[in-house]
């Protein structure tokens, strides 16, 4: 009799309480064996039999099982960071990997995607199929299908190592930020919130310690940078934080991921050259709106002139200001957090604490809940699921009664989950062998500060603008109408436009009436003051020019470091981002500081050479939200249901089923502008004069000169 295994029970949502790490290893050997079959049976097909019905529809659906059943290890292995998960989950991860080369590398399968790129089929294909054959012809050649047999091999070698080292990179900076715990008394937490310090105080009793507990847990991180009048205790907080995971914590060696980045980048570059391209850059960029480096190069070289000037006017303040205010003679990195706090509440007359005060999570949620039925009419309804920790909320999303998908949201930090915040998805909207529709279903994660003593959990506006972002990314998801998997969705969608429909959803937490829905005081139950928001408004900017550097420094030292490392000169992760910053930063940096050994987007996710993208998506999504502004300004709702309609069914509605740009001009009518971006970020002159800078994959940027 064979025993019940939840991980493989696909009828409906994860049986996520039921599923262990002991489930794991049946259901991946099991969903890879049926899939290795189904591209056996594929590859062995006539030329005469190929069809989409006989080729794409079997295939897809024995890998899809498999996916959706490594989705929920992979998941789980993020959330729930157990030494049991990790080794079920790094078991396999070289087979998952080895299947998916294997498939991609498969020159009988090519050739058959050749056959349904032929007439007569192609024309007989919707566009969205046609859209699918297109981008997987482009991918098999990326996988190595047209390569010899050694070097087949060898390729196949060098991805699973590549995995296998990511995930590495990953268990390595979780690990080194778990390992951090320092105890203080209170009266070192001089300036902190109350908040804060309870939070502190439940950490360290959790430990059955005295005093209160400082990790490197963002919650527990963050206020000691931005409210601690300890200077020393900022310094040692932040050079821990700054050396995680690398060669200049010489405590904890054995999290040193140092070694495994330049490994990293290497494998890259060889597999680069053996797909005949010259760097890894170009081969990310192959399946983008850009075309080039040197594109994207001058897209970000732009933005830091336009940027710079306030900047440097922004950090001689911030300097002076901690000279003459807050007794900081020379302003070092730990300071600046501290004393651009100082800074924004002697101008602006508010603290975030006070803001934070306004939000709890219920209420923020209905307010973010407003807004989707509002733009789309879709309603959220909490609903009973199976959930891997306590805290996790399951809604089902519905249109007019019917569930046309789900999103998960876990919202809180904790030990054993990855830091940061993120969206994924559980399963994709496919029809079914009766005809019906699969419904969509995604999930998010956020670390935002859990509750203490029964109290609710209160949101930054920063964590505001994290939740609607990770929505904004569910939504692109579940409201797609799109039911052919590999577009349907985030699926297909070129990754330096996948963070246009978050970003968007980042612009209505500026909105006063938005807020005001999602806003009840801690304390009074009274909704957000105009007086609170106006200085909210007026402070949206403080700082846009450092901050803006900020995000092209990263995202210049992610496209040249992949564009110029070479195995030989393995401290360029070190040189490459030394020159970035002399280029691009205003702001001193401590030679200590390895922010690139926990740069998990590029070493560990999927932004390697492209993590430009979340600029590049910035000038669509403010682009597109324009259209919302100008209908206000028009005396339209902002939540404008005939905009958000337009808007869902012209992005969201159509997943990757067509290019990015095409579904951008079915919005807009016209290329993309820059202006917006600059003009939200405060960096767009009174009187700019626009010229075209020239075409960067499609896209006439026009910038101010």
């Amino acid at each position: 009799m064979t025993t019940y295994n939840p991980l493989l029970d696909l009828s409906d949502l994860p049986r996520y309480a039921d599923i262990n790490p002991v489930h794991v290893d049946e259901a991946i050997s099991q969903s890879i064996a049926q899939a290795r079959e189904a591209l056996k049976a594929a590859e062995s097909m006539s030329k005469d039999a190929v069809s989409w019905s006989t080729l794409i529809e079997p295939l897809e659906a024995a890998t899809e099982q498999l996916s959706r059943v490594w989705s929920v290890v992979s998941h789980c292995h993020h959330v729930i960071d157990t030494p049991e998960w990790r080794e079920a989950y790094n078991a396999h991860l070289e087979d998952i990997t080895a299947f998916w080369t294997t498939l991609g590398q498969s020159e009988a399968l090519l050739n058959h995607y050749k056959t349904l790129a032929d007439e007569p089929h192609f024309s007989a294909l919707s566009p969205a199929r046609q859209q699918i054959i297109t981008s997987a012809l482009r991918d098999f050649k990326l996988s190595g299908a047209l390569l010899n047999d050694a070097e087949k091999a060898e390729f196949l070698e060098l991805s699973t190592q590549l995995s296998s080292l990511q995930a590495k990179f990953s268990e390595n900076l979780l690990d080194a930020t778990n390992a951090f715990a320092h105890y203080v008394t209170l009266d070192e937490l001089s300036g902190l919130p109350a908040e804060a310090i309870d939070a502190m105080q439940a950490a360290a009793q959790a430990d059955n310690h005295d005093g209160y507990k400082i990790t490197l847990q963002f919650p527990s991180y963050f206020p000691i940078m931005q409210y601690a009048d300890n200077r020393a205790l900022r310094e040692l907080v932040y050079q821990a934080y700054v050396t995680r995971a690398s060669d200049a914590n010489t405590t904890q060696p054995e999290f040193d991921n140092t070694q495994n980045m330049q490994k990293i980048l290497a494998i890259r570059q060889r597999m680069a050259r053996l797909l005949g391209f010259a760097h890894h850059a170009d081969v990310s960029l192959a399946t983008k709106m850009a075309d080039s480096v040197t594109q994207v190069s001058d897209f970000l070289n732009h933005l830091a002139a336009q940027a710079r000037p306030s900047a440097l006017i922004d950090f001689e303040e911030l300097k002076q200001f901690a000279k003459e205010t807050v007794g900081i003679e020379d302003l070092q990195a730990w300071d600046t957090t501290y004393v651009s706090e100082k800074l924004r509440q002697a101008r602006y007359a508010f603290s975030e604490q006070e803001v934070k005060d306004h939000f709890p999570l219920s209420k923020a949620l209905d307010g973010l809940f407003h807004v989707i039925k509002s733009l789309f009419g879709v309603e959220l309804v909490r609903t009973e699921a199976q959930v891997w920790h306590p805290d996790v909320q399951f809604f089902q999303l519905k249109k007019a009664n019917t569930v046309i998908g789900g999103i998960y949201l876990d919202p809180f930090a904790r030990t054993g989950k990855n830091q940061g915040a993120w969206m994924d998805e559980v399963r994709s909207r496919s029809l079914k062998t009766d005809g019906g529709i699969q419904t969509p279903v995604a999930l998010m994660v956020c670390n935002f500060s859990p509750p203490l003593d029964g109290s609710e959990s209160t949101l930054t506006h920063d964590d505001l603008i994290t939740l609607f972002h990770e929505s904004g990314h569910a939504l692109h998801h579940v409201l797609t109408q799109v039911s052919d998997i590999a577009v349907a969705g985030i699926r297909g969608v070129e990754w330096d436009a996948v963070e246009l429909p978050s970003q968007f959803m980042e612009n209505f937490c500026w909105d006063y009436d938005i807020l005001t829905r999602m806003s009840a005081h801690v304390e009074t139950g009274e909704s957000l003051p105009r007086s609170l928001f106006n200085k909210m408004l007026a402070a949206k900017n403080f700082q846009s020019g450092l901050q803006m550097l900020r995000q092209v420094e990263f995202s210049l030292y992610d496209i040249l470091l992949h564009e110029q490392y070479r195995a030989e000169t393995p401290d360029a992760i070190y040189s490459i981002l030394a020159d970035v910053r002399s280029r691009v930063s205003v702001m001193p940096t401590p030679s200590y500081n390895r922010f690139q050994h926990s740069f998990g987007h590029i070493f560990s996710g999927g932004y390697s050479a492209g993590y430009y993208s979340y600029k590049w998506a910035e000038v669509l999504s403010a682009d597109v939200f324009s259209a919302f502004e100008s209908a206000q300004a028009n005396n339209a709702p902002l939540l404008s249901i005939e905009l958000g309609q337009k808007y869902w069914q012209n992005i969201l509605a159509v997943g990757g089923s067509r290019p990015a740009m095409e579904s951008f001009k079915a919005f807009m009518g016209r290329e993309p502008s820059v202006e917006a971006l600059l003009r939200h970020s405060g960096l767009l002159s009174a009187q700019p004069h626009y010229k075209p800078l020239k075409e960067v994959s499609g896209m006439s940027l026009l910038l101010p000169f």
